[in-house]
């Protein structure tokens, strides 16, 4: 009989923040796989748990994908973690549950802390709708060419971003977004734990006037005011949902819901081109 892979969510910063079943799974289970054994280790260590871990990251995802897949196919059990948060957003995993599922393995996720939930929370930024990026390109041209893509998306926008990309960012952010309110997310769960908001320029200017800029950032950016809807063919518009990336499914639901249609409606004009 097979394994089964376990999916475990793991603190962001305050290691308090894991769940009862998260710490039965790591006592139970074979063997965990994480993205540095160093890190995982003083996460277990503060809960008295000791189990073999194994390196899983992304310069070496392929191959110990395949080997864990072996594992699991002759009845291990192993638990995936990341760093910090909820493995596979925004960090790796995906390989490895992709292949369980197409091998026919059991993959259970552990639910629990995730980074941008959290900040999105506590953002005073619109939450019933909302469009995660990860983290932005390095490099300005794309970076701007991905905001320009997300600049007609009537969602709060929310990415990942390195404190030595920060200020730039944010100056990109200003350009092609226009002065949007802007939230940003600091040292989540810590003692140093930060929320900063207004608009970019003006934050901007608050990270400017600090020695250093430490710590990884959740980005958070204010829906934008969308072109009146009688001004844009209900077709035209789905089209730019999904050239953003916006699955389609979601993006018949938005235009149902900004144009007060029933989706029912909008999918059978998207359909019947």
């Amino acid at each position: 009989m097979s394994g089964t892979l376990y999916i475990v969510a793991t603190p962001i910063g305050n290691l308090e923040d894991i769940t009862l079943r998260a710490l039965r799974v790591l006592r139970e289970v074979d063997r965990i796989a994480c993205e540095d054994t160093r890190q995982t280790r003083k996460l277990l260590d503060r809960h008295g748990i000791s189990k073999p871990l194994v390196s899983y990251h992304e310069h070496n995802e392929n191959a110990r994908a395949d080997e864990l897949i072996g594992e699991l196919e002759a009845g291990k059990n192993i638990a995936l973690v990341s760093d910090a948060g909820t493995p596979l957003i925004a960090d790796p995993g995906y390989r490895i549950v992709e292949r369980a599922r197409a091998r026919g393995l059991a993959v259970s996720p552990i639910p629990g802390p995730s980074a941008l939930v959290s900040a999105l929370s506590a953002s005073g930024l619109p939450t019933d709708s909302f469009y995660f990026g990860g983290f932005l390109p390095a490099k300005t041209t794309q970076r701007r060419k991905t905001l320009e893509q997300m600049k007609a998306l009537p969602v709060t926008l929310i990415f990942y971003e390195a404190p030595h990309r920060i200020l730039e960012t944010l100056d990109d952010i200003g350009k092609i977004l226009g002065a949007r309110p802007v939230t940003l997310a600091r040292e989540l769960t810590k003692i140093h734990e930060e929320f900063l908001a207004g608009q970019p320029s003006e934050l901007r200017e608050k990270l400017s006037a600090r020695p250093s800029i430490k710590g990884e950032f959740t980005l958070m950016i204010a829906p934008g005011d969308p072109a009146p809807a009688s001004t844009i063919p209900i077709e035209a518009a789905f089209d730019e949902l999904v050239a953003a990336g916006v699955p389609r499914m979601d993006a018949m639901k938005m235009l149902a819901r900004e144009r007060g249609l029933s989706k029912r409606d909008v999918y059978q004009k998207i359909n019947q081109r």
